[in-house]
């Protein structure tokens, strides 16, 4: 659950703005820079791209600077959003943290385990707020069915898209599964006793299509399916609980509560929508990092949860590529190597 910014917090962040740039301005990058300089709590000084001319027109739409250097970028602010390729998450972040400034980093949180690991290390020790940016913790939908989830025993989840061209060089795991493994994760909160997995690259040369299974010590099981080759766009969180089901629509942003009360002679279902607050996830998430960035409260993903679910994807993709040998089938990935975000 999010933590909430008390109006007395919010005062002070009218008159005390934490000085901002986001590294990467692409498509999903324009957007953070968008709503941070919309933020009362932050002040957008800049933007830093390595394509020059993309950094000059966001800045101009924004009136604020393109920083020529990501060096230039890091001395002039407090924190910074991070939204480049997944290969060079690794060596932004530890630049910024060199350079004493607090990082939100897009998921996956790094290419390798081993990246992911010295991050959250350095974090740890130097003081630095790392967060990850696994924005469906921040769905308002997500939000309010964390607060009646108790001891979940199986989930079914599908995220289905339509074809684009983007992130095709970018496994579906990492891409669009990961979203939901650390959900999983974070409402298991059990370890994970067993993977199985099955993918298909179908209009690329990486895994378009991959369904999982995953099993924990406690007993929980999760069948999670993505998919970017689908005819619909569907984006489905069901999980079982005991005397409940719960069903989180992403697109919707809201959540049903499915009840058995078993007070009575006959057993009777009842159906509840759960109440939400109407919120943009992102900004949600970016006013979430802002609050600890000046708290210095860990924040609601941190480096760990975005290493667990790192772990966790490469943990199905190794699955699938086992599967791909022994049917003979081609991917387009090596071991290690989650691609771009």
């Amino acid at each position: 659950m999010c933590r909430a910014i008390s109006h007395e917090r919010s005062a002070v962040t009218l008159a005390n703005p934490i000085p901002v740039a986001v590294i990467g301005v692409g498509e999903h990058g324009r957007h953070h820079a968008r709503i941070l300089k919309e933020l009362a709590e932050a002040d957008l000084v800049g933007v830093y791209d390595q394509h020059c001319e993309r950094a000059e027109t966001v800045a101009g739409e924004l009136g604020c600077r393109a920083f020529q250097s990501l060096a230039e970028a890091l001395a002039s602010v407090r924190a910074v959003s991070v939204v480049i390729p997944t290969t060079e998450h690794a060596s932004v972040v530890k630049s910024a943290f060199n350079a004493g400034v607090d990082v939100l980093v897009e998921k996956p949180i790094s290419r390798t385990l081993d990246e992911a690991g010295e991050l959250v290390e350095r974090a740890e020790q130097g003081g630095r707020i790392l967060q990850v940016g696994h924005l469906e913790r921040f769905n308002p939908g997500v939000v309010a069915a964390k607060q009646v989830t108790r001891n979940p025993v199986f989930f079914e989840v599908h995220r289905l898209g339509v074809f684009s061209s983007r992130s095709l060089d970018v496994d579906v795991v990492f891409d669009l599964m990961i979203h939901d493994l650390d959900l999983v994760l974070w409402m298991v909160e059990a370890p994970v006793s067993d993977v199985r997995a099955v993918g298909l690259a179908v209009l690329s040369d990486k895994v378009d299509i991959a369904n999982a299974r995953v099993e924990f010590e406690n007993g929980a099981v999760a069948n999670l399916t993505a998919s970017r080759v689908s005819t619909e766009k569907v984006r489905k969180f069901r999980y079982f609980q005991p005397n409940g089901y719960i069903s989180v629509d992403f697109s919707r942003r809201d959540a049903l509560l499915i009840s058995v009360d078993r007070g009575r002679e006959t057993p009777e279902i009842g159906f509840k929508k759960l109440e939400t607050v109407p919120a943009d996830p992102l900004q949600s998430e970016l006013e979430a990092f802002l609050d600890s960035v000046r708290t210095r409260q860990p924040p609601l993903v941190d480096g760990r949860e975005g290493k667990a679910a790192l772990a966790l994807a490469e943990r199905v993709m190794n699955c699938i590529e086992e599967h791909a040998e022994h049917v003979r089938m081609h991917l387009g990935r090596a071991l290690g190597q989650p691609g771009e975000s």
